[in-house]
């Protein structure tokens, strides 16, 4: 357990299954820290894992990075907390984490308690709760309704610190606690809080430590904090790496949208007065971090549903004349591929075109416009079906392949082709459907804890 003064937390890497240097990690454990937490989640990658069950990395990175874990742990008694299993934190990818820890004991004979919490929330309470008024948009997006919680494979919340303490609290003597989606910064912050650490810098260091040492200058891996009574100090454990006032702060200002102000599960981190200090080469104190309770009690839920299939085109364009006309070329193939798919209700699929070389990242937003001295084609289908997509797809490629132009002086082809096939179909498309806030009386009823003897 922390000492009254100071508890020390190491974070690995700021995604679990990404790996991360071993003799860097192995210094952080000679630091003896108290904790080793890592996240496993994020919506960056997209609705898929929510979608159809998938997880962000291959089972076989998992058992890598976990393997180290479990040999720390079984080596220093320290307490390892992954969040977020599989990236989506589904029940799923719970048990799925929990089977990989099962079977690396078993191999190294190892053992120990598991906690196992899980964030799987049933529909019918979201219902409840909807028709209640008890759920709300987060951002820009539609009002929930029934509909889209029917159509959504699975939802989940993001849990806060609550379900890690009482893990840790209710079942004497966890080891390894694995749970569903969660607050990125929620295990970090349960450990500090739990040893009677301020709050406001308890949520603080989780938040800048929840993605490893992307705080420091060159981005890395493994990193540390020292939290105290009146601030904590991060540090990176290569020693090729440095925290400077200027990394630190701005991973705080990371996947915000207010600069001072980071809502999360059950109250409001305010950042206005925080104060960054360099203590050393590599070391960063910061102090002044506020937590403000919220009112009302909610989580985030997210949710993601089947759209269909989608197949796509990769060309290379290197004609400056093609390339000096390609939106008034690109529109006319469009236009064609849809006159000749006439039969085809036009809101079962959609042609979504991506230029790259040419506004392909910012689209109308970018502010620099530039002529392009080469285009990455990427025309994406999506349909009701695997084969209306491709069909569609290879329609408007070998429009666009051929397509006459004025001042065109080639007669073969508009394009290269780098793969085959030339449609690429993409299986099952996607979309995150459910993405709100929802109040809860309760900050751990939503999620039921399992402990076993592994």
């Amino acid at each position: 357990m922390a000492s009254n003064d100071e508890i020390r937390i190491l974070t690995p890497s700021g995604m679990l299954g990404y790996g991360f240097p071993v003799d860097h990690f192995k210094m952080g454990l000679a630091l003896k820290p108290h904790a080793i937490t890592i996240d496993s989640g994020s919506t960056d990658s997209g609705p898929q894992k929510l979608g159809l069950g998938e997880m962000t990395c291959s089972r076989e990175a998992y058992v890598k990075d976990i393997e180290v874990l479990l040999e720390a742990q079984h080596e220093t008694k320290i307490p390892v907390l992954i969040s977020s299993a599989g990236g989506d934190g589904t029940n799923l990818h719970v048990d799925a984490f929990r089977d990989i820890i099962a079977e690396i004991a078993n191999k190294r004979g190892w053992h120990f308690k598991l906690a196992s919490i899980y964030a799987d929330i049933d529909k019918a309470h979201i219902s409840r709760e909807l028709r209640a008024g008890r759920v709300e948009p987060l951002g820009p997006v539609p009002p929930l309704d029934q509909r889209e919680i029917d159509a959504a494979t699975v939802v989940v919340a993001q849990m806060g610190a609550e379900p890690f303490l009482k893990a840790l609290d209710e079942s004497e003597g966890v080891d390894v606690i694995v749970s569903g989606r969660a607050y990125d910064p929620s295990p970090t912050a349960a450990m500090a809080i739990r040893a009677g650490f301020d709050p406001a810098l308890a949520w603080h260091m989780g938040k800048i430590m929840e993605c490893g040492a992307l705080c420091a200058e060159p981005v890395g891996r493994n990193v540390m904090g020292y939290l105290r009574r009146d601030h904590f100090e991060i540090e990176p454990l290569n020693p090729a790496e440095r925290c400077t006032t200027a990394s630190v702060a701005a991973h705080t200002l990371y996947e915000k949208t207010h600069p001072f102000l980071l809502a999360g599960p059950g109250g409001t981190l305010d950042l206005s007065s925080c104060k960054y200090e360099q203590v050393t080469d590599r070391r960063v104190r910061v102090s002044g971090s506020r937590f403000e309770p919220a009112k009302h009690y909610t989580v985030k839920l997210e949710g993601a549903k089947t759209s269909g299939y989608r197949s796509i085109f990769i060309a290379g364009a290197r004609d400056p004349i093609f390339i000096a006309q390609i939106d008034k070329i690109l529109d006319g193939v469009l236009a064609g591929t849809r006159a000749y798919f006439a039969e085809v209700p036009e809101e079962s699929y959609r042609i979504i075109p991506h230029l790259y070389g040419k506004n392909g990242v910012m689209g109308d937003l970018e502010p620099v416009k530039t002529p392009a001295h080469e285009l990455c084609i990427i025309v994406e289908v999506a349909a009701t079906t695997q084969a209306l997509a491709t069909a569609i797809c290879g329609k408007a490629r070998t429009s666009l392949m051929h397509s006459p132009y004025p001042g065109r002086i080639a007669t073969a082809g508009n394009l290269a082709s780098p793969f085959t096939p030339l449609e690429i179909p993409l299986g099952q498309a996607c979309e995150f459907n459910v993405y709100h806030l929802m109040k809860i009386d309760s900050p751990t009823a939503l999620f039921p804890i399992k402990y076993e003897e592994i």
